[in-house]
């Protein structure tokens, strides 16, 4: 893993490629698939609900990565992200997903003490919602912080050897405010945007079930389409918001 992490985040010129366009955010839809399957699993509770939720995670930070890499090759780099193995991957996606989690925890404790218990469990979905529609407008922002966090962590793996660094990435973000931070209040709102937009295609596709003759296979059809197509959208906008926040902010810097 070491080897591939070090070259794994290089902005510069790439090498020519023919393009598949936008069929290359399918790479991140097994992985969103599997998330979704688990989201429902947790939903319903008892015992699995717990590694439902791991599972769930792991595949969103998983697409992440496949969505990231896209991302950076568009933005004029290269990435090695595609060159990791499963298992590297994997436990790479572990590696952040745990740090990541104890952050979520923490800002949901702070937030309940502070007296603000209801939305206190909505930021323990802000790796959720990197790919899912948050519940919260606040929510969404979350998230957009979480994505910046995550993929600051990913960039900073790649320097140090593969080792992942919270705090130093939070000091990283810190310091790269003006663009990171910017990027991530644009990435809140788009994410509001795309909240309202999903709603209205949901209540066009509800409206369409209560009085189309479609079979039922039609139905479903349509709204697994509808479920994962704004689940790559709302991956790919991350990125590209993000992955050019974190650009710019390299070029200013020298």
């Amino acid at each position: 893993m070491t080897v591939a992490l070090r070259k794994q985040l290089e902005l510069k010129p790439a090498r020519h490629e023919t393009s598949f366009g936008p069929f290359k955010l399918l790479h991140a839809l097994p992985w969103l698939i599997l998330a979704a399957a688990m989201r429902v699993i947790a939903f319903g509770g008892g015992a699995v609900a717990l590694p439902a939720i791991i599972i769930s995670s792991v595949s969103v930070l998983l697409a992440f990565f496949a969505t990231a890499q896209q991302s950076i090759e568009a933005a004029g780099g290269q990435s090695s992200l595609g060159t990791l193995t499963f298992g590297e991957q994997f436990k790479l996606s572990f590696s952040i997903l745990w740090r990541i989690t104890l952050v979520m925890i923490v800002a949901a404790l702070s937030t309940a003490a502070t007296g603000h218990e209801a939305f206190a469990p909505h930021l323990m979905a802000g790796l959720d919602g990197m790919a899912f529609d948050q519940f919260t407008h606040p929510g969404r922002f979350w998230s957009a912080w979480i994505a910046a966090l995550v993929l600051l962590m990913i960039v900073r793996a790649e320097r140090d050897d593969g080792k992942i660094a919270l705090f130093a990435a939070i000091g990283e973000l810190a310091r790269r405010g003006l663009w990171l931070g910017g990027a991530v209040i644009v990435l809140g709102i788009f994410n509001i945007a795309l909240a309202y937009g999903q709603e209205a295609v949901r209540s066009a596709i509800w409206n369409f079930w209560q009085t189309s003759s479609a079979t039922q296979f039609t139905k479903n059809l349509i709204y697994f389409v509808f479920i994962f197509s704004f689940a790559m959208l709302r991956l790919w906008i991350t990125l590209r918001v993000l992955t050019f926040g974190l650009k710019q902010s390299y070029v200013r810097e020298s």
